[in-house]
């Protein structure tokens, strides 16, 4: 859904005030609200942040609070991002919106919501977007496969690995991370 007829540039939406507090998404100039998550995808963004702080100092860490630009007209919210140095740095004192002329983070993390529309955003959609953006690392969190797919960016595409049940998570940007999707599921189901 979106909230207007009137097409956005990047300009206008980084500038773009209504007075509310509603985060918005811009896809090709449209201003597309954020529904609000469903408790068992906020608890498993909070679990993913938990055990990433075992290993990322907490600053490096975005949990639903930076928006990336992906592409000329597309800004997206992730549910959780990995930075790096130069982009923590690029970052401080300013709006968090990473540019297109700033790196892209280590890790994108989405947690899919339920609804066939929003299952076409993460698989499809974001997934091209992050590759184009160059995010090395992109993870599909899905609960109802109970699954975790991670997307490795290998010459310009992601290749993909499925994780499910018990199976450790391999994360090449993370090697120490110890997590499996068993681990992420069960904790959502709290």
């Amino acid at each position: 859904m979106t909230i207007a007829t009137q097409k956005f540039t990047l300009t206008e939406y980084l500038t773009y005030d209504d007075g509310t507090d509603t985060p918005y998404e811009l896809v090709e100039g449209e201003l597309i609200p954020m529904a609000p998550e469903t408790l068992r995808n906020n608890r498993i963004a909070l679990y993913l942040l938990s055990e990433f702080l075992k290993i990322v100092p907490f600053d490096m860490i975005c949990h639903k609070d930076t928006e990336i630009v992906v592409t000329g007209n597309r800004v997206r919210f992730p549910d959780l991002m990995i930075l790096t140095e130069d982009l923590l740095t690029a970052l401080d004192g300013k709006r968090a919106t990473i540019t297109p002329d700033m790196s892209p983070p280590a890790l994108v993390i989405e947690v899919v919501s339920p609804g066939k529309v929003n299952e076409d955003r993460d698989y499809r959609y974001k997934r091209s977007e992050y590759a184009a953006r160059g995010i090395v690392e992109y993870w599909i969190v899905d609960p109802a496969r109970e699954q975790v797919t991670l997307l490795t960016l290998v010459d310009g595409f992601y290749e993909a690995t499925v994780f499910k049940n018990s199976e450790s998570i391999i994360s090449p940007t993370f090697p120490n991370l110890s997590l499996t999707s068993a681990q992420i599921f069960s904790t959502g189901n709290l």
